[in-house]
């Protein structure tokens, strides 16, 4: 395969300024773009390439991609994800994977059944910062991990339906970066204050403990992510907005990284990862390999983000539930 020859449905705002202007960085070929809205569906042709249309399964029969990029609300990733696997496509979807671990777990069970590689665009797993977080906590023993500390907050949601959630919509990036760095979660105990702040602690499998303060009053303008690891043996890392970090080894500074400039509404593609996870998903199409976000860890986020709700609706603790078969 030489560049992946892409299909996109959605042509929304976020889509067009996030998802769109990587595709030709990260070795794809726009082939064909879908929206229900065909003058949105014309735009973006107009602009990024290939051919318009208001109808995906049209689209995929006529233009016969390597791989689908789903770029549309929460609610309807899950439906189509399945669609389009059944088709015989690789696809890859926004977060999150769907609205329920449930309906995540029926897509896991798709992808298995047909063989197509399923990912979800969890960012966060690919920032700078993620990836060397992850490569400085893989030269230590997973049972020398003693505490994982995260804070990550948004401007105002409306809150107003359970799918288009502040936890669900936002809060469920740091979710899934918890598990991705420290591994699975045991058990899960939140406090809240309604659908607009939360206060978890988690407890993981390797007996690491954790805390995340997750909270939608702050500003839409400039990020708000803080996040400390600290190993046994004075070895820590502590991660600013995704972009700055330092590392302190046998109580030793050992490095810093600050680059001149980041805010929240533009960067290179690789402080928020959207570019670095379009790149794994066309590498994933042209190794036939899996990527670092396929569904199984998307259902599993899932789960985690089911427990955290059901703690603080209930004030107990909650072990994740994971399906395996």
């Amino acid at each position: 395969m030489n560049d992946p020859r892409i299909c996109i449905i959605g042509a929304g705002r976020l889509a067009s300024l996030r998802i769109y202007p990587y595709i030709g960085a990260a070795g794809g070929r726009l082939v064909g773009v879908c929206d229900l809205n065909r003058e949105k569906a014309e735009r973006n042709a107009g602009r990024f390439g290939g051919k318009a249309y208001d109808d995906f399964e049209e689209m995929l029969r006529t233009e016969k991609p390597d791989g689908v990029m789903v770029c549309v609300g929460p609610g309807a990733h899950a439906e189509l994800a399945k669609r389009i696997l059944r088709m015989g496509f690789p696809v890859y979807t926004e977060k999150p994977p769907a609205a329920t671990a449930a309906e995540a777990w029926e897509v896991v069970q798709v992808a298995r059944q047909t063989g197509r590689l399923c990912t979800t665009a969890f960012k966060k797993r690919y920032t700078l910062a993620a990836e060397r977080a992850r490569q400085w906590l893989d030269q230590f023993p997973p049972e020398d991990r003693l505490s994982l500390s995260m804070d990550y907050c948004s401007g105002p949601y409306t809150n107003a339906d359970p799918r288009h959630s502040f936890l669900l919509d936002f809060a469920i990036h740091i979710i899934d970066l918890a598990r991705y760095l420290f591994g699975e979660v045991r058990e899960v105990f939140a406090f809240a204050k309604g659908p607009d702040a939360y206060a978890v602690s988690l407890r993981f499998e390797n007996g690491a403990v954790g805390s995340l303060n997750l909270n939608d009053g702050r500003t839409w303008e400039l990020p708000t992510e803080e996040i400390e690891l600290t190993v046994k043996g004075g070895n820590f890392m502590t991660i600013h907005n995704s972009s700055v970090w330092k590392i302190t080894e046998n109580k030793k500074a050992r490095e810093w990284r600050e680059p001149p400039t980041y805010i929240s509404k533009g960067d290179s593609g690789r402080e928020t990862g959207h570019l670095s996870e379009i790149e794994d998903f066309f590498r994933a199409l042209k190794e036939g390999r899996s990527t670092r976000s396929e569904i199984g860890e998307g259902y599993r986020t899932m789960g985690l983000y089911e427990a955290i709700a059901e703690s603080a609706a209930t004030g107990r603790v909650v072990a994740p539930v994971c399906r395996t078969t």
